[in-house]
């Protein structure tokens, strides 16, 4: 699979060449800014843009808005968001953009290889992956006016997982219980935000787009 990077940064860029390299994806270029992310896409039309968040000439919303333009765009390209900071903002406008093939992840998360690969896999295999920070932040933010007060103490554990973009067996691990508990409570999930019926994997997204709403 092709992939582009923007990220101002040198090291970091050289970092993130090794890594999507070692994942099996043929980087087809490399930038520092916005302009030469867009000129990039249209040029290679890759699988993944793996995109920092502020980027010159502002370093404010550069890549974000970029990535919104590219998933308007060349919807077939997914994007992976790398911030410094937990934007939360950010990954909403993201999220609510386009449902699949998008990823808002803290850079530190790099630094675990293994993770960040499957995270790079799952966003290009037109999945989702959502930093637990993000997530925390998320949760702290909504507070008694959630529009989710509906679900249980235990299915917003669960939600929070799936925007993460956890499969059902990584949340059965992480919480310790079993597969089928998590299917369970998942479907409990769906019924209660009254999602409509259709492929698991999109229900999932609508479920998180739901956790994300308002925010």
């Amino acid at each position: 699979m092709r992939a582009v990077i923007a990220e101002d940064s040198v090291l970091l860029r050289i970092g993130l060449v090794k890594v999507l390299e070692m994942a099996g994806f043929e980087v087809a270029a490399e930038t520092g800014d916005a302009e030469g992310l867009l000129t990039a896409v249209e040029e290679h039309r890759p699988q993944l843009a793996l995109v920092d968040v502020r980027m010159p000439p502002g370093f404010t919303d550069e890549g974000v808005r970029a990535a919104l333009l590219i998933r308007r765009q060349w919807p077939e390209t997914a994007v992976l968001l790398l911030s410094q900071y937990v934007e939360e903002r950010y990954a909403a406008d993201l999220l609510s953009a386009q449902a699949g093939g998008i990823g808002y992840l803290l850079k530190q998360r790099v630094a675990d290889v293994e993770e960040f690969i499957d995270a790079l896999r799952r966003v290009a295999g037109g999945g989702t992956a959502l930093d637990p920070q993000v997530v925390a932040q998320l949760l702290l933010r909504r507070g008694g006016a959630d529009p989710l007060e509906r679900l249980t103490p235990r299915e917003r554990e669960v939600l929070a997982l799936m925007a993460e973009g956890r499969s059902n067996a990584g949340i059965a691990g992480e919480l310790v219980v079993s597969e089928s508990a998590i299917a369970k409570h998942i479907n409990s999930i769906f019924s209660k935000l009254d999602l409509p019926h259709a492929d698991g994997a999109h229900r999932r997204v609508l479920a998180v787009l739901r956790f994300l709403d308002g925010v």
